[in-house]
């Protein structure tokens, strides 16, 4: 959306739940407190708050954001956008509070929605709002757990911009790496019982082996699916279930000292210790657009 275009609108304020967004600032705030959220994402959202509960098609959302004369892949760019206010919001697609997608048809914003004029003084909260901030009290724990990792881990604004094709690659390639683990550990289970011969629980290491083989070798055939076929909300999916495979990416970490028939001691170890990063480099990768999600859209003029 243009400047222009911006400036012809009135200046509206919305509250909706614990979350206020003001129009003639551009700022997004939670209980008084500014959320970041970048001007795009930021247009899309007021689009949704200016019509609570109907539908805002794909095509009407690029009509808005991106003046006439300017060529962008829309549906990777309104994907972005969208994930960014859900990012913003604490919002998720899978249970969304605020905004809902439309198979294959586009968004809606589901919460309700509280015009303010500009000038008003903040009225008493509305239920609505009261509930939401029950809720949002419900889920403080969580909340802060999210706090907690947000610093640890990094975020899609901290990350390089690199290309689609690079970032695309290196996720394909860590998912076919484990499946290698995988099958080479199920393929050599007589060699790994030997190894685990001297241990204390033997053989619950190796039912452990063989279980957790057999469970993440479908898990990184869908991830390689949904990467190389860059299937809607790839994205959000990986990033719903990568605490689980942090677990068992840790675990699997070790897999290089199954090797210690053919590997010394030392070269086993160095394997392990780049194994340990392997999960996070992989969630920097999705978050980067590995898996068909583009961190940020490039409008390219005709």
């Amino acid at each position: 959306m243009t400047d222009q275009a911006t400036s012809l609108r009135p200046s509206r304020r919305y509250r909706f739940g614990v979350f206020e967004a003001d129009s003639a600032t551009g700022e997004l705030r939670r209980k008084g407190l500014r959320v970041k959220l970048n001007a795009q994402p930021f247009q899309l959202l007021l689009l949704l708050l200016e019509r609570p509960g109907e539908l805002l098609t794909r095509e009407e959302i690029s009509r808005d954001l991106w003046p006439d004369g300017t060529f962008v892949d829309y549906e990777h760019g309104v994907n972005s956008a969208v994930n960014r206010i859900r990012e913003a919001l604490g919002d998720a697609a899978g249970n969304p509070r605020f905004v809902e997608t439309m198979a294959r048809r586009g968004y809606r914003f589901v919460a309700p929605v509280e015009r303010i004029s500009p000038n008003d003084n903040p009225p008493s909260p509305a239920p609505e709002s009261m509930a939401y901030e029950s809720r949002e009290q419900a889920v403080a724990p969580a909340a802060a757990e999210t706090k907690l990792l947000s610093r640890i881990l990094a975020s899609p604004d901290e990350l390089p911009k690199a290309s689609y094709r690079v970032v695309q690659s290196l996720f394909v390639l860590l998912q076919l790496m484990y499946l290698g683990f995988y099958v080479g550990a199920l393929a050599n289970l007589t060699e790994i019982e030997d190894l685990f011969s001297p241990l204390p629980k033997a053989t619950q290491a190796l039912n452990l082996l063989i279980v957790t083989a057999a469970i993440l070798i479908p898990v990184r055939a869908f991830l390689l699916c949904a990467a190389l076929f860059k299937a809607p909300g790839a994205r959000e999916k990986f990033l719903k279930i990568w605490p689980f495979l942090l677990a068992f990416d840790e675990l699997w970490s070790l897999s290089p000292f199954l090797l210690l028939h053919h590997i010394d001691f030392g070269l086993a170890l160095a394997c392990t210790t780049l194994l340990v990063y392997a999960p996070f480099a992989q969630r920097s990768l999705v978050l980067m657009g590995a898996g068909g999600i583009d961190r940020e859209p490039s409008p390219i003029v005709r």
